[in-house]
This record gives C-alpha cells, structure tokens and sequence, in this order.
C-alpha cells in the first residue's frame, strides 16, 4: 500500500495555501491527471468545519477512475482531511496541514495513503508512485505561484 509524506516550507501564508487546497472545485485546472471534479453536497461539520463529498476523475495512461472522497476542511487548525468514500481503491486517506512560520512563509505537510483494487494499476502506481507524488505536489506550488505570486525561493523536505 503506498504512502507518502511530503513537507514543503513555501513563500506563502498558511491561509493562502490552505484556500488553494480546499478549492477541490479547481483541481481539474491544474493537478496532474486530475480530469474531472464535482461535488456532490457541502454541509457544516462539527466545531466550525466543512464537509465536501465530491467526485474526482483521474485519467492515468489507459485508466481512466471516478472516486468519492469527504473532504473535511478545519479551517481554525489549517488542516484537510479527505477519506474515501467510493471508485477504485481498498482504502485512500490523505491530509493536509498548514502553519505560519515564524520568519515568514509557512509549512504545508502533506500525506496520503492509499491502495487500488486493480492489481494491474497497483503494479503501474508502483513503478512512478514516488514520481507522481511529487508532481502533485509541485502542481500545488505551481498553482500558488500563479495565484500569489512567486515570493521567495522555497525549499522542501520529504520523508
């Protein structure tokens, strides 16, 4: 089962990035295979939060999948947590957090673990799964650069 860890210290504010990743809507317009997105129902959470239940369609070589995710936006902890509801996957949870640094810019942690019901494209995420991870990643960056701006020279740290 794939996981994957990624922390980005990025030029923008914690605010900025959190909005760009709860903007499931706009993921078709710039995410890596990431062909379709529609959601469902938005509903309020506990404590302040918002549940989107959405559709994402992801187009890879040959496959081509629909999946249900719930994404939780925490927007008072800078924090989304997406859990799978239903397409081609045993399991898929992914989560985000946000936090301001001190010397200005912010961290973005990413995480998201996850497993294909097809043995045939477990095999084919197998071979570039590190690679894909990262190209997600680098579209969000991308992404803020166009919204906000290029700020100054970010670094990363994966793990």
């Amino acid at each position: 089962m794939p996981n994957h860890t990624e922390t980005r210290h990025l030029p923008y504010s914690a605010r900025q990035m959190y909005d760009l990743v709860a903007d499931v809507e706009r993921y078709p317009e710039f995410l890596p295979w990431n062909t379709a997105a529609r959601i469902r129902s938005r509903t309020p959470g506990e404590a302040g939060s918002e549940v989107i239940e959405a559709d994402l369609v992801i187009s890879f070589k040959v496959f081509r999948e629909r999946f249900g995710s719930r994404v939780t936006l925490f927007p008072a902890e800078m924090r989304i947590d997406t859990r799978y509801l239903d397409g081609p996957f045993t399991h898929l949870h992914s989560d985000w957090t946000f936090a301001d640094r001190p010397d200005g810019g912010c961290d973005v942690r990413f995480h998201v673990d996850f497993e294909f019901r097809n043995a045939i494209l477990r095999r084919v995420i197998g071979v570039v799964f590190g690679e894909a991870m990262s190209r997600i990643v680098r579209a969000f960056e991308d992404r803020a650069r166009a919204l906000y701006g290029p700020g100054r020279p970010a670094d990363s740290h994966r793990t």
